[in-house]
């Protein structure tokens, strides 16, 4: 994942910083080098990597702690403020309100992702309640209407365009009129290899044309310290007001386009965290410093979980796992909701106090993995079953494996993780009052002290 380096050099450092038992300037300056190290490695501009560690060395020497804090951890909360002021300060949305149609026009050379950003942009803006539509005036790409019409159906959004004509200006006056009934309508343009002056005069005329709100660049993270230049050059011929990062999946370092779009008229808005066209957020500086550093990302989180449960059936869930009255049913339709919020190891850093965690990749792998075995094996069970899981013996057990293509002790482990996960809410259930809570507290003891005597038999 790209910055994955970088965040884990940046916690690296930060960690170091505060196992120290005194802070004094020669520690403050070996911070500051690391710092200057991670971010170099990850493709930031000479420049802005100095002016941002030259604050952070000023700060650290010249401001006192408050008596809350030791003085330790207010360098590591300069650090973090100094980051996010680094990468484009307090988080812009859209202006899109009062606008019917809010008009969003996508620019871009060619190989950024820019059809599939207008499909990932449309959606985003869907499941937050707008009425959204989607148009290509793409005349370059023969692909590129269909590419935009199959996006559509994805995410049952309409696409609006003209297969076959070749002057995007004719494209657009034809299809306006149909637009009027919609919140959002985001517009693909053509790209080039390069900004030539044929680009130039076709996004000029289209841009006069359709008068965006806002007209947003998209470019990949893998373009290196051009991006500053390119994000310029786009500025100036269609007033550029934004730009999205796409392929902040792959290995590409991504600093120079992420730091260098921040300092230019043309902040970053949108980034791309995935190939799935809801892998897809606004760039929030302050979360995203926090995921770098491990101090998570709450806002984020909370993001994803309302757009992977609807809220009122997550009470619902909420309630009945906290009475022990769920089954299968409702055990499965959590996991899909945790499929839904993107891969473990992703959810892990936006959890505070999670984040920070070293937590080896390999047992989140396995865990993803045990998760998805499980849902193969629910897919594979009755209503009845999933309703009643202790209807699940015998004759059943070989059935529901051999459908599922998993093992029948895979099958068992998922029953007893069931029946220990109602056990716990029983105790969680009855530890409402003061006593309950003693009691509960009690049996864990228990628990735990029986654990460590059978540890001492073994040996």
């Amino acid at each position: 994942m790209v910055l994955d380096k970088l965040g884990d050099a940046l916690k690296s450092s930060l960690r170091k910083l505060t196992g120290k038992t005194f802070i004094d300037e020669k520690t403050v300056k070996e911070l500051v080098k690391e710092i200057q190290r991670s971010l170099l490695q990850a493709d930031v501009n000479v420049k802005l990597v100095f002016d941002v560690t030259k604050r952070i060395k000023e700060r650290a020497l010249s401001e006192k702690a408050p008596s809350a804090l030791q003085k330790k951890e207010f360098i590591v909360n300069i650090v973090y403020e100094e980051l996010v002021r680094f990468l484009g300060g307090e988080h812009k949305p859209l202006a899109l309100e009062g606008k019917k149609p809010a008009l969003v026009m996508l620019v871009g050379l060619f190989g950024n992702g820019k059809t599939t950003t207008t499909g990932k942009l449309g959606l985003y803006y869907k499941k937050r309640g707008l009425k959204v539509a989607l148009v290509t005036t793409d005349t370059w790409r023969p692909a590129a209407y269909d590419q935009l019409v199959q996006l559509g159906k994805q995410i049952d959004v309409p696409v609006f365009g003209v297969k076959g004509e070749k002057d995007p200006v004719k494209i657009w006056k034809k299809v306006k009129p149909k637009l009027g009934n919609f919140d959002l309508v985001v517009v693909d343009t053509a790209g080039r290899d390069a900004l030539s002056a044929d680009l130039i005069k076709e996004l000029n005329g289209i841009n006069t044309l359709v008068q965006p709100h806002e007209a947003l660049l998209v470019m990949a993270a893998d373009v290196g310290q051009s991006a500053q230049q390119q994000a310029e050059a786009f500025h100036k011929t269609v007033k550029v007001s934004g730009v999205i990062i796409t392929k902040l999946d792959g290995t590409a370092k991504g600093g120079g386009a992420l730091t260098a779009c921040s300092v230019t008229e043309a902040p970053v808005r949108f980034i791309g965290t995935g190939e799935k066209v809801e892998e897809f957020e606004e760039f929030k500086p302050k979360g995203f410093v926090g995921r770098l550093l491990g101090l998570g990302d709450l806002e984020a989180l909370l993001e994803k979980a309302k757009d992977a449960i609807d809220e009122d059936r997550a009470e619902d869930l909420g309630k009945k796992f906290l009475k022990g009255e769920f089954n299968l049913l409702d055990l499965y339709e959590q996991m899909q909701a945790m499929k839904k919020m993107g891969p473990l190891n992703k959810v892990m850093k936006m959890i505070p106090g999670m984040s920070g965690a070293d937590i080896p990749k390999e047992l989140l792998d396995v865990q993803e993995d045990k998760t998805r075995k499980w849902r193969f094996l629910m897919d594979s069970m009755t209503k009845e079953e999933l309703e009643d899981p202790s209807t699940i013996s015998g004759s059943r057990l070989e059935r529901i494996a051999r459908g599922s293509g998993q093992s029948i002790s895979e099958l068992r482990q998922l029953l007893k993780q069931y029946k220990q996960s109602k056990k716990m809410a029983k105790l969680f259930k009855g530890a409402q009052s003061e006593k309950g809570m003693e009691k509960m507290m009690q049996k864990l003891q228990k628990g735990q002290m029986a654990g460590r005597s059978r540890k001492k038999m073994k040996f």
